[in-house]
């Protein structure tokens, strides 16, 4: 079983991640539509960030081969910040 290692912090970021993920796994929505028992409609509204139920979210997750894992909320780590601030060459002086 995979994780989805994206950090969401809001609907529309889980749906983006979703997509990546499946797209990872060269799945089309019509496969894991198909492999969930969900309608294709759905995968598509938690792809664009929409309200879906946790039970659509978790058969559609398992159905990719997937799983979902909850973090304590709070401070970014060092690589979070390193990722967030790549780029920035502005050294006060």
């Amino acid at each position: 079983m995979h994780r989805i290692m994206d950090i969401s912090k809001n609907p529309q970021e889980l749906g983006e991640a979703v997509r990546r993920f499946r797209r990872a796994r060269k799945l089309t929505q019509v496969q894991v539509s198909h492999l969930s028992g969900r309608s294709r409609d759905i995968l598509y509204r938690l792809e664009q960030g929409k309200d879906v139920s946790v039970s659509a979210l978790m058969d559609i997750v398992r159905a990719m081969g997937a799983s979902l894992e909850l973090r304590t909320a709070g401070l970014p780590t060092l690589e979070e910040m390193r990722e967030r601030f790549a780029g920035d060459d502005d050294d006060a002086a």
